[in-house]
């Protein structure tokens, strides 16, 4: 016992050796949480808590399977669970699917195929959907799911179009998912959660059986999962909850902030450690993100502190353009390589949006520097790979029609549209599925005889594919392949594309046999295509990201949670984008957003570089970049201040740009060397141009020339280079007040008031 406590801060080892009751630990970025977690479980363990009574749960993959491996190595043998939250509910719902209408193998549908069918509902019941996409719809029906209330619950709001179509929708979508024998990603807790709600039974049961619950990234819960937790923590509260107000960035997807804000509420009799000693990022990173992290007001106030060394401060960067932004990136990761300082793998580009990659990945491949992007789903989603795992799903889910319209003439059998059709009608006249449908194809009226022998080959392929369903990954998938002639068409085509799909499931011919041997080494576990299936369906983001690659990694904000680099670039950090436009008029939004560039920073370990363009092409507009409002809450006078791009080619106005960013920092400054040497500062031939990015120097705010104070909305203003507009909304205050103004011309503009050359023209 005492060797699993050795290393230990104070904090930590109060947080590892609570048994009883409920505990909150409040964790910093890179304060060692998962240590914590796994040396509690150990420590349990130790006290002689059998492994059963143990639940582990996390929000992605890798760091449940990080989890797992670190309790392994502390306690060799034992076997607790650690679970993502849609993995633990995908296996309990296989336990107890009949209970809701469910067979146990049932299908999980994706995003993809969830909004599929979620569009075959609508169109069968010819419902005008006024312009709402069906993302749309999914997404009012997934938040509603989120939020624990049903189809049978769902009640529309007066004057909400929107709601009145869910209304219509969502009761349907859900019979068409139970007669399928399929869930959604959002029913896989739903289910299990009403079920632990309304049965008070399963709910002991399982509270017994699970004595000690721990929870990584409390902060992300939604409802669901707050329901499905609090019914583990009845008749034995020893639910430890880890987390962090300030790195709750899911809101946007359900996740409840009040959920970590309300614990000591929930349970009274808790016992609250903070974890604030920081352990990977430099004092100068740190105190960036607690300066920044500070405005917001709903959260648990922490001291974060580290003993790393100072390291180089925090590089502040002003470029001309998205394009200059990419082209000084890659230099920076160029030569810092080259130098022999650092490993293509040291390096991380965030973005808050996917579209912004699109600069960066072209320059990166023009100056052939090795990346790699994290969309961990994307292998899944490829055409080919759904068409063979729909083969698979059919396989293991005779009930699913999605699979069956999908592979039914995938490779060209000759049964058209029209076939399938009336096989669904006929389906939905007996109450049948459309694989049941297809052997009695010879019966359906409009079933010409020749078609009727094509659906019954593929119904005998079926049959014969059906032998595989029990055995192990890697046989399923080749018998696919073989006996449904997908691999043998994609071998006779010559198009460069068709070979491309071909190496594409011949990877994943691959992919199988290595789940199998995973699944060989892992005691208990069930190497089957089910257990398959379920692995590719519940892919999280991060899964596709290897860090034994040695090349630079891109990705999105959200998807950098949970991972650490010694270098970190974060592009594009401007009003509009980060934060994001949906937060101008809303304050909670806006503190997430702000919690999403905490996140972001706080992934840095050793350097760190914000940077902004004055001028970005952005959805299909060449716009004027405003700096972000969160740049202006930063430690500006401790952080280096450079403008690498020259500014008088833009077409800009000097009004347009307030100031100057000052000469680059001097090359002393750089006492633990810089990110990288960049491109020496361009001199600016023309009068001095003034940048946007004023506003961070010392000096700012002296050249502020109207209050914010004076805008109202509704009134007329005036841009030198836009012309007349009219205020249309107003968010924030003092320095970081906004307004939305909608000019006859150029359409709605957003500006940072404080900084912005807009002048009142009345009241």
């Amino acid at each position: 016992m005492t060797k699993l406590l050795e290393g230990l801060n104070p904090a930590q080892r109060e947080a590892v050796e609570h048994v009883d009751g409920p505990l909150l630990i409040l964790a910093g970025p890179g304060s060692g949480k998962t240590r914590v977690v796994t040396h509690r479980i150990a420590h349990l363990l130790s006290l002689g808590v059998p492994a059963w009574q143990i639940l582990a749960l996390t929000f992605t993959n890798k760091a449940a399977a990080e989890m797992r491996l670190r309790v392994e190595r502390l306690a060799p043998g034992e076997k607790v669970w650690v679970s993502t939250f849609h993995r633990f509910g995908a296996k309990m719902l296989r336990k107890y699917a009949e209970r809701v209408g469910l067979d146990p193998n049932y299908t999980i549908y994706d995003a993809g195929d969830a909004r599929q069918t979620l569009k075959r509902v609508i169109e069968s019941l010819q419902i005008p959907v006024m312009g709402y996409t069906p993302d749309r719809i999914a997404a009012a029906i997934s938040k509603a799911k989120n939020r624990l209330i049903g189809p049978e619950e769902f009640k529309p709001r007066p004057g909400n179009p929107l709601s009145e179509i869910v209304a219509a929708v969502y009761p349907a979508y859900q019979q068409r998912l139970i007669a399928s024998s399929a869930v959604d990603f959002d029913d896989l807790l739903l289910h299990i959660a009403r079920l632990l709600h309304d049965d008070a039974d399963l709910r002991a049961n399982l509270d017994e059986r699970f004595r000690y619950v721990m929870v990584d990234e409390y902060q992300d819960t939604n409802r669901a999962q707050y329901v499905l937790l609090r019914a583990l923590s009845v008749d034995h509260p020893n639910l430890a909850a880890t987390g962090d107000p300030d790195q709750s960035i899911y809101g946007w997807r359900g996740a409840d902030l009040n959920n970590i804000l309300e614990f000591e509420n929930d349970y009274p009799s808790v016992k609250v450690v903070r974890l604030e000693q920081n352990y990977r990022s430099t004092p100068a990173i740190l105190s960036v993100a607690d300066t920044l992290i500070a405005q917001n007001k709903k959260r648990k106030a922490k001291s974060l502190f580290t003993e790393n060394p100072e390291g180089p401060p925090v590089r502040l960067v002003t470029y001309a353009d998205g394009d200059d932004e990419a082209r000084g990136v890659a230099t920076a990761i160029r030569d810092a390589v080259r130098s022999g300082r650092r490993r293509w793998s040291d390096f991380a580009v965030f973005y808050r949006v996917n579209a912004l990659s699109r600069a960066i990945e072209r320059v990166f491949r023009q100056q052939q520097i090795p990346f790699q992007m994290v969309r961990g789903q994307e292998f899944y989603q490829r055409r080919e790979i759904k068409d063979v795992l729909a083969y698979c799903q059919l396989m293991n889910n005779p009930k699913d029609d999605l699979a069956f319209e999908r592979t039914v003439n995938s490779p060209a059998r000759g049964i058209g549209a029209k076939t399938i059709q009336r096989l669904g009608d006929y389906a939905y006249r007996h109450g049948i599925s459309l694989l049941e449908s297809a052997r009695d194809a010879a019966q359906i009226d409009g079933v010409t005889k020749r078609t009727a022998t094509l659906v019954a080959k593929f119904v005998t392929l079926m049959d014969t594919l059906d032998a595989y369903v029990g055995g192990p990954a890697e046989e399923a998938v080749s018998a696919v392949l073989e006996h449904s002639g997908y691999r043998k068409h994609l071998q006779g085509s010559d198009s460069e594309e068709d070979l491309n799909r071909l190496a594409n499931i011949e990877e994943l011919l691959t992919d199988a046999r290595q789940f199998d041997e995973a699944m060989e080494e892992e005691e208990g576990a069930e190497a089957n295509l089910e257990a398959y299936l379920e692995r590719t369906w519940l892919v999280n983001e991060t899964d596709g990201w290897d860090d034994d690659n040695d090349k630079v990694t891109l990705m999105t904000l959200h998807a950098a949670k949970g991972l650490e680099f010694p270098v970190v670039f974060l592009l594009a950090v401007e009003d509009g984008i980060l934060p994001h436009e949906r937060s101008a008029n809303d304050p909670t939004q806006l503190e997430e957003e702000r919690r999403l560039a905490f996140v972001g920073i706080t992934r840095a370990e050793q350097e760190l570089q914000l940077s902004h363009a004055l001028r970005r092409d952005y959805r299909g507009q060449r716009r004027i970049a405003i700096p972000s409002s969160f740049l202006m809450e930063l430690p500006t006078d401790t952080m280096d201040l450079a403008q690498l791009a020259a500014t008088d080619d833009l077409g800009l106005a000097p009004d347009d740009l307030i100031g100057d960013w000052g000469d680059a920092p001097d090359e002393e400054v750089y006492r633990h060397e810089p990110i990288a040497k960049a491109p020496e500062p361009v001199t600016v031939e023309a009068p001095a141009i003034k940048t946007a990015a004023t506003l961070l120097s010392a000096g700012g705010m002296g050249a502020m020339r109207v209050s914010p104070d004076a805008f109202k909305i509704g009134m007329e203003v005036e841009h030198p280079e836009l012309g007349v507009g009219t205020v249309l909304t107003l968010s924030g205050s003092g320095k970081g007040r906004r307004a939305a103004v909608i000019f006859p011309d150029h359409g709605e503009k957003r500006f940072v008031l404080a900084f912005s050359p807009l002048r009142p023209l009345g009241k």
